[in-house]
C-alpha cells in the first residue's frame, strides 16, 4: 500500500515512532482536496508527528481504501484523518474498516447544493458501532490538533 501514497512527511518528536514511521494517516476523496487536506499535515509537521497522506476514493475505489484503513494499525498509525465532499462516505468506510480513531473533515464542494452541509452531516450520521469524530467544514487544521490530543503529541 505504501507504494500508492502520494505524500510520507517523517519528521520525529516524541509522539513519533523511533523509525520514525508516520503515526497519523490523512486520505482523501479526490486530488483537488489535496490543498485543503495539506494543512492538517501542517499541524502536525510543526508538533514533529510524522504522518503520511494520499487520495483514495471510497466510491471509485473502495477496495482501496479497506486495504488501506484494514491495515493501518499494523502499519503504525494511531488516527487517520478523512476528508470529503458531497455524500462524504470517506470518513464512515474508514471507520468501518479499522478499529482506529477516524476524524471526518467535511468539504465544500462546488457540486454541492447544499453548500457543504451535505458533506458535514454525512460525517456526524454515523450507524452506531461506527464512530466519526467530526471537525468544522474545511477545517482540516482542527483535524490535526484533534490527532495531536489523540496521540498524545
Amino acid at each position: 500500500m505504501s507504494d500508492q501514497l502520494d505524500q510520507v512527511n517523517t519528521e520525529q518528536s516524541d509522539s513519533s515512532r523511533a523509525d520514525g514511521a508516520p503515526l497519523v494517516g490523512i486520505i482523501m476523496g479526490s486530488q483537488s482536496d489535496m490543498a485543503t487536506m495539506e494543512k492538517a499535515g501542517e499541524v502536525l509537521s510543526a508538533a514533529g508527528v510524522a504522518y503520511e497522506i494520499s487520495v483514495m476514493s471510497a466510491h471509485r475505489d473502495p477496495e482501496t481504501v479497506a486495504q488501506y484503513c484494514s491495515g493501518a494499525r499494523m502499519r503504525g498509525l494511531r488516527v487517520i484523518i478523512a476528508g470529503a465532499g458531497l455524500s462524504a462516505a470517506l470518513p464512515g468506510v474508514a471507520a468501518a474498516h479499522t478499529d482506529l480513531p477516524v476524524i471526518g473533515v467535511p468539504l465544500t464542494s462546488s457540486l454541492s447544493a447544499a453548500g457543504g452541509l451535505d458533506a458535514l452531516l454525512s460525517v456526524v450520521q454515523m450507524p452506531p458501532g461506527v464512530p466519526v469524530a467530526a471537525v468544522g467544514l474545511d477545517n482540516p487544521k482542527n483535524a490535526g490538533h484533534l490527532a495531536l490530543r489523540i496521540i498524545g503529541a
